[in-house]
């Protein structure tokens, strides 16, 4: 599990990557541990066109690589899981307070 600030630290990968920073987004995913952070390493392979690198980075995360959507569309679930993940672990936090 991710710590909140784990988590918005992937979404700032995230935003780096769209903002046009693939190699920044790439170097940095490289230090999180985790399905979350896998499958966004897998989303980088695939938008790159590295589909060995990104099928190995899929099976990280537990995702069917050969089942899965456009790479924006797999973005946009990566985006929704982190959001969801920050909520429980924000939750979490605040019941243990």
């Amino acid at each position: 599990m991710y710590s909140p600030d784990e988590l918005r630290q992937l979404q700032a990968l995230v935003a780096q990557w769209r903002a046009g920073d693939w190699h920044a987004a790439h170097n940095g995913v490289q230090h999180y541990p985790g399905l979350l952070a896998a499958w966004l390493h897998g989303i980088l392979h695939l938008q790159e066109g590295d589909l060995e690198d990104a099928e190995n980075w899929y099976d990280r995360a537990g995702k069917r690589f050969r089942q899965r959507e456009t790479w924006e569309q797999e973005l946009a679930q990566l985006e929704e899981a982190m959001a969801q993940a920050l909520e429980q672990s924000t939750a979490a936090g605040a019941a243990h307070t």
